[in-house]
């Protein structure tokens, strides 16, 4: 062990400096387990002769968003969080010692605030501009979970882990703890593996419950929000089981397999809202209003084609 982090470290601290963005680093060591439990993932389904969520060009994007968004939150985490993380931890209330008893409340703690920023994600346009491509895909297998966009980076999704850090939290701890939620995340991006047992169900994330978080059947948008539990979900009365199938994809549907498009469309049709005459006041509404939230007088922008779902509804708050 102290021969690889002698190998690694110089690596690592030439990239990062002396705040190594662990959340990252954990990731993309983990990558090669990721992309072979997709391999396994599909020689199930091709066995089961069911392979109608492995599309090629969807694979593609997938791919191609997950590797954006990667070089990003490591360029601006260099570049400025990892110094918000350091000035928060500066004026912490308190020493939180990092052990056996601690590890598990820490752990809640960051799942908790995961579930804040997920829905927030789905409640704030400006905060949707960076998780929609996550949702925008239309089929679900385990590359679904890299589908991440570029703008996270640069949104501030940080905001929601900082309180942590001013609680006493170490933020190599808080981002440790993140990395393993992110990691744990990607095994319940499939249909591959049904309902598990009960009681696991009543207290994790699964890939039940996480079909349904990305279904947009009427009852099933903005569900399920958890991490790695849904022991919120439950308690803040976001829950749903899943008992229709799920129906994959946004309810305006982006019609483009483009990576660019992917990440920026709604952000570039949210800022052309902004921007479209009318009230001040009414016009920043589009930066903290529900992305389906529409201002009286004006139509929607969308600068891309897309594809308004049938079952489209207002979403449940």
């Amino acid at each position: 062990m102290d021969a690889v982090t002698s190998f690694f470290m110089p690596w690592l601290q030439t990239f990062f400096g002396d705040n190594i963005d662990w959340k990252q680093v954990f990731l993309i060591g983990m990558t090669p387990l990721f992309l072979l439990a997709f391999v396994i993932e599909f020689a199930v389904q091709k066995r089961r002769k069911n392979t109608a969520s492995f599309k090629l060009k969807e694979i593609f994007a997938n791919l191609s968003l997950g590797a954006s968004y990667q070089l990003f939150e490591a360029l601006v985490w260099v570049l400025f969080t990892a110094a918000v993380f350091s000035w928060a931890y500066g004026y912490r209330l308190m020493d939180i010692p990092v052990n056996a008893w601690t590890v598990v409340p820490i752990y809640v703690a960051v799942e908790l605030c995961f579930y804040i920023y997920h829905r927030s994600s789905h409640r704030v346009r400006w905060f949707w501009t960076a998780h929609v491509p996550h949702h925008s895909g239309q089929v679900m297998n385990f590359t679904t979970a890299m589908r991440q966009s570029l703008l996270n980076a640069f949104v501030g999704i940080w905001i929601f882990y900082i309180p942590l850090c001013l609680l006493g939290v170490p933020p190599v701890v808080v981002m440790f703890c993140l990395a393993v939620n992110l990691a744990y995340q990607y095994f319940i991006h499939t249909e591959t593996i049904g309902k598990l047992p009960a009681w696991f169900e009543a207290i994790f994330n699964t890939p039940s419950h996480h079909r349904v978080h990305h279904g947009r059947n009427p009852e099933y948008i903005d569900r399920n929000y958890g991490g790695t539990l849904i022991i919120f979900d439950r308690l803040f009365g976001t829950f749903e089981p899943e008992v229709a199938k799920a129906e994959f994809g946004i309810t305006q549907q982006i019609n483009s397999y483009n990576p660019v498009v992917l990440n920026l469309h709604e952000a570039v049709d949210m800022m052309r809202d902004v921007m479209a005459p009318g009230p001040v006041a009414q016009r920043v509404k589009h930066l903290i209003m529900p992305p389906d939230w529409e201002r009286e007088g004006h139509t929607p922008i969308r600068t891309w084609s897309v594809t308004p779902h049938s079952i489209a509804i207002k979403p449940k708050e």
